[in-house]
């Protein structure tokens, strides 16, 4: 009788144990619904510390600041400071490898998206040349000229494209004309011009102007209303 009474008790422990442990199912789904930013910071960055002072736009480059933006709003950022003169092309295959991954994980493409400024914008570019996958999302920031359709022939966009740029800005130009030369899908498309009188160093500071859109744009609100 009291190796019945061991047994049934071990059994019920062994069962609660069971019940008790995480349902994979359900980890997956927690996975699926997170969104992911893939953050790709500009060319002073490369050689330079976050808080550094930018003589050229007479401000500090807050790295750390946007990185804070970001996970504030809960979002999962993945992002790091390239080293110097990084190759362009290589880092933004490196990129796409990295969301092949999370995306070999359950998380949904449209639940990533790359925002990459001034250089980081060009390797944004890329991967999404080279990703060729129209739902994954990216923000372009400060990124573009109009000889750059000859200069740089190979990009094609490809996903849901967000633009923005600054009218005080050498590269404060609509890349519309890259848009439509480019053959892969293309869901979305929209442009935002700033005007905040800093020049190429509006993108170097932790700022709504620009980072409140790119926040909403990966959170899917691609209607949303922007002053």
């Amino acid at each position: 009788m009291k190796n019945k009474v061991k047994f049934i008790l071990s059994l019920m422990s062994f069962m609660l144990v069971f019940n008790c442990a995480p349902s994979p199912k359900k980890e997956t789904a927690k996975n699926e619904e997170k969104n992911y930013i893939f953050f790709l910071h500009n060319k002073f960055l490369e050689s330079n510390p976050s808080g550094a002072f930018a003589t050229d736009y007479n401000t500090k480059v807050e790295y750390n600041g946007i990185l804070d933006s970001y996970r504030k709003d809960g979002f999962i950022v993945i992002s790091e400071k390239r080293k110097p003169k990084a190759n362009v092309d290589l880092y933004a295959r490196k990129v796409v490898s990295q969301i092949d991954s999370l995306m070999a994980k359950g998380v949904k493409a449209n639940h990533i998206t790359v925002v990459g400024t001034s250089k980081g914008g060009y390797i944004a570019q890329y991967v999404s040349t080279y990703a060729k996958n129209p739902d994954l999302n990216f923000v372009f920031i400060g990124c573009y000229q109009d000889s750059d359709l000859e200069e740089i022939p190979d990009i094609n966009f490809c996903g849901n494209i967000l633009t923005i740029y600054e009218k005080t800005d050498i590269f404060g130009v609509s890349a519309l004309k890259r848009k439509e030369r480019s053959t892969l899908p293309v869901p979305r498309f929209r442009e935002i011009e700033l005007n905040t009188g800093l020049k190429h160093g509006f993108l170097y500071v932790a700022s709504d102007e620009w980072i409140l859109p790119s926040k909403k744009w990966a959170s899917r609100n691609y209607d949303f209303t922007h002053p």
